[in-house]
């Protein structure tokens, strides 16, 4: 089942510093073996509800392991400084929902969860 990892990214000054030049082109080759790759990024063209400062990196990997694995890294932790030291990130590993999960049914498992401590 695939993780994503996603970036709430935000660049002091709106453009990458020689720093953060340094980990973009370097970033991409600590993640080719860990299976990874990069579904989005960028800054949005439309905000539909509240507000967005910055950017968005969207990753997939083939797993949590894979992902945990790249993060995990000896040649990703080499350049992670690079990437903290330019820029804000707010920085999650998400799992993939199984086929079956339905919202409706998510709304029903809280429901009875809710209705259980209540009695």
């Amino acid at each position: 089942m695939s993780t994503y990892l996603i970036n709430h990214l935000r660049i002091p000054g709106g453009v990458p510093n020689e720093q953060g030049l340094t980990y973009l082109e370097q970033v991409e080759a600590t993640v080719v073996p860990f299976g990874g790759r990069w579904l989005a990024q960028g800054a949005p063209d439309v905000v539909k509800e509240g507000s967005w400062d910055g950017a968005v990196v969207l990753m997939e990997f083939p797993d949590r392991d894979a992902a945990e694995g790249w993060y995990a890294s000896e040649a990703y932790q080499h350049i992670l400084p690079l990437r903290v030291g330019s820029s804000i990130s707010d920085l999650v590993f998400i799992d993939q929902l199984p086929d079956e999960f339905t919202v409706k049914g998510f709304a029903g498992d809280v429901r009875a969860a809710l209705n259980a401590a209540a009695a």
